[in-house]
């Protein structure tokens, strides 16, 4: 199988040095990717800026802002038999980034302008779509109705929901939805890296 696997946070850069993220730190997607490596898959790992060890045996890409990450995984999606989008991909970016440092000197406020950034599963999906497609929900609250939401409007095949408690953590509460079928796992990333691929490869009929 060749499998596709997003990681880490993107970063959205006001200037030379600042920038917007968030707490991903990656170990999600790395595990997908460790594990896919362990069972003999192909493994293509697009990965934000983390501060992880490259799982052995694994294609790495690095890219920095979502923009880029979108580009990548369009590059790679078309030798992809699965697609595990474990990133934590920002939804907006700054309209324009301004060169140099912003300095301080002289403002009291600073207005940014932001422009929302492409839906990544949404133009997979749409455009050179895996067999078989995972994806990821951060949701705080109605995180069963959010997560069934995307994943009839994104076409997935399975949505793991979590909230804000898992950015960051080992292990954490997860619900894992599809077509038919929803379950609540409580789980290191390790294991739930298990379980998507068991997932995956029964879809997909095989190991190859």
């Amino acid at each position: 199988m060749n499998l596709l696997v997003t990681a880490g946070p993107t970063r959205e850069y006001l200037d030379a040095v600042r920038y917007l993220s968030n707490a991903s730190s990656g170990r999600m997607g790395y595990e997908v990717a460790r594990e896919g490596v362990r069972r003999g898959h192909r493994v293509v790992l697009v990965t934000g800026p983390v501060a992880l060890r490259v799982p052995v045996g694994a294609r790495v890409v690095r890219v920095t802002s979502a923009v880029e990450m979108r580009d990548a995984v369009l590059a790679e999606a078309a030798e992809a038999d699965a697609l595990v989008m474990a990133a934590a991909v920002a939804d907006f970016r700054p309209r324009r980034r301004l060169p140099g440092k912003i300095k301080k000197s002289g403002r009291r406020t600073l207005e940014v302008d932001f422009v929302r950034n492409p839906d990544i599963l949404t133009e997979v999906c749409r455009r050179s779509r895996p067999r078989v497609v995972v994806g990821f929900a951060l949701e705080e609250e109605r995180v069963a109705e959010e997560a069934r939401r995307k994943l009839r409007a994104k076409r997935l095949d399975m949505i793991v929901a979590n909230t804000s408690a898992a950015m960051g953590a080992a292990a954490a509460a997860f619900r894992l939805l599809g077509e038919g079928f929803e379950r609540e796992v409580r789980a290191s990333k390790r294991r739930l890296a298990r379980l998507i691929l068991d997932f995956v490869e029964k879809r997909l009929g095989g190991t190859s």
